[in-house]
């Protein structure tokens, strides 16, 4: 009978420890069965454009193929003009600051520096067309361009220094006729080469996403779940989830990892606690810019030599500049590990005329705030573009250049190499003062990076952080971290903690032995 009550107990050890652990594991994986299957079908489109008769007729305008849009998708337009990739500010509230429009009209970066007066050139990554300082185009619905996002021909191009219109060699009948839901190419044709280049801006969004291998994003990879951008960057009447923290100042409609996998994918515990302060990408992106190199520093008080008359760029073996007349000096790298920082989705700018009075360290052109005090705060992998860049020391204000002329004698900087000039100029085109003295200061500028998602089995692994030698997290000091850091009273408190224990137990078990005696001989005198 005894035996059978034991293998009874056991019994239910078992399938108590069963319930216990296993239930989280089987969780997990019916969560990414259900990811997989829900992304695993292929998107068909319930409509054939080539067989409307509006498409047939021959498009002498890039114009013309957006009013054939509109006259069927009768109210997109508006929802387009409402939109982010539309306008070029927003309002939004900053801390400090309070309500303010916030846009590539005024917010500078330390990449091609600003938008204003160079826009015929900034618009090859505008959803629209005819763009110039004056703006007005985007008051005119014609002026959109829907192929851009929509083309699924993969045949559509913006041409070079057109304020936005499509390269003169598209067949823009062929492209109406065959669009459809976005995929990688349609949002990697501009967000892959923002700032002049592949991979210059993000370090984790450039050309080899196109077709990624499953080492380089375990999501986008054909090999693996073929994610296209927006399965995750989801959209409703055209206003996209999830906004660059260059210019979004907010913690709303962000694109998460959460929306998938939610806030507890893992089958153990202790994992899931880290998510309360670690961001998901800080574990599983370990490292970025893995197939090709991105810029992470930028010099502008080297631009505008010449070699006999004429501007030059210099190459390193990799094919990337390092040197042009026209931008100055690069530093470029790959296969990085991520800087790590605080965020708590709230961010401030570097807004055009705003005033510097330290400059003995660098300028944050993007403040992403946060700190282990904050609830609200997670860790998050960044990389953190460094440049020097025009400033007058007077004014102290960044200055914005003229860059972009389609002919010389204008002032800019790509066609006369005149710095002065470029300087006044520029600050002319954004009504701000110029003093007439050129300075470069340092500046900073932070890049969250969310890409570039690499398999469990190749996420960080605990020691990497947990260390005193190199953590990757050795720039965070406002917190205590296990294994990292050391501190005497917490580790005298814990050497006390387990004196006592044993002190404790000795002492319990020397109880127990004297009790155990004397009850024996207690019943030995009874007896």
């Amino acid at each position: 009978m005894k035996k059978i009550v034991i293998a009874l107990l056991f019994i239910g050890l078992v399938i108590t420890a069963s319930i216990i652990f296993l239930k989280p594991t089987e969780a997990e994986q019916s969560n990414i069965s259900l990811l997989k299957a829900k992304y695993s079908k292929k998107h068909v489109s319930s409509v054939d454009h080539s067989k409307f008769d509006i498409l047939q007729k021959k498009f002498n305008s890039p114009q013309d193929a957006t009013a054939a849009c509109i006259s069927c998708h009768t109210e997109r337009h508006k929802e387009v003009m409402h939109s982010n990739h539309w306008n070029w500010e927003r309002e939004e509230y900053v801390q400090g600051r309070g309500i303010v429009y916030v846009g590539k009209k005024n917010a500078i970066n330390n990449f091609c520096i600003g938008v204003e007066g160079n826009e015929q050139s900034c618009a090859k990554c505008h959803i629209g067309f005819e763009m110039t300082s004056s703006m007005a185009p985007l008051t005119d619905p014609t002026n959109i361009d829907c192929l851009v996002c929509h083309d699924n021909s993969e045949t559509y191009a913006k041409g070079n220094e057109m304020a936005g219109a499509p390269d003169k060699a598209v067949n823009l009948n062929l492209v109406a006729q065959k669009v459809g839901r976005p995929m990688r190419s349609n949002c990697g044709v501009c967000h892959f080469f923002g700032g002049g280049g592949n991979n210059v801006k993000h370090g984790d969004l450039e050309s080899s996403m196109f077709e990624p291998s499953a080492d380089i994003d375990i999501h986008m990879s054909p090999e693996t779940s073929n994610l296209v951008c927006v399965d995750c960057h989801t959209s409703e009447n055209h206003m996209m989830k999830g906004k660059v923290y260059s210019l979004s100042s907010m913690n709303r409609n962000r694109s998460t990892c959460e929306q998938c996998h939610t806030e507890t994918p893992h089958d153990a515990d202790i994992l899931n606690e880290h998510t309360v302060k670690v961001a998901c990408q800080t574990c599983h992106i370990p490292v970025y810019a893995k197939a090709n190199s991105t810029k992470i520093a930028w010099d502008w008080s080297t631009a505008g030599k010449l070699k006999n008359g004429a501007p030059y760029t210099e190459e390193d073996a990799k094919g990337n500049h390092t040197y042009m007349s026209i931008k100055g000096t690069f530093t470029w790298a790959d296969s990085l590990k991520p800087e790590y920082i605080w965020f708590n989705g709230t961010a401030d700018h570097y807004l055009l005329g705003d005033v510097i009075n330290d400059t003995t360290k660098p300028i944050k052109i993007n403040t992403l705030n946060g700190s282990y005090a904050d609830r609200d705060s997670k860790i998050i992998p960044v990389k953190i573009h460094r440049a020097r860049q025009p400033f007058d020391p007077v004014n102290k204000m960044i200055i914005q250049p003229k860059l972009f002329s389609d002919k010389k004698g204008e002032g800019a900087l790509w066609t006369d190499f005149n710095w002065l000039r470029a300087a006044k100029v520029g600050m002319d085109e954004v009504h701000l003062p110029f003093s007439g003295q050129l300075a470069f200061v340092k500046t900073e500028m932070y890049w969250p990076i969310n890409h570039m998602v690499s398999s469990k089995e190749n996420t960080l692994s605990c020691n990497q952080c947990h260390t005193r030698d190199n953590s990757r997290l050795a720039g965070l000091n406002d917190f205590y971290m296990p294994a990292r850091d050391y501190s005497s009273i917490v580790e005298i408190g814990g050497k006390l903690i387990i004196l006592l224990t044993l002190i404790g137990v000795m002492i319990h078990a020397g109880i127990r032995i004297s009790t155990n005696r004397k009850s024996k001989k207690e019943v030995h005198n009874e007896i």
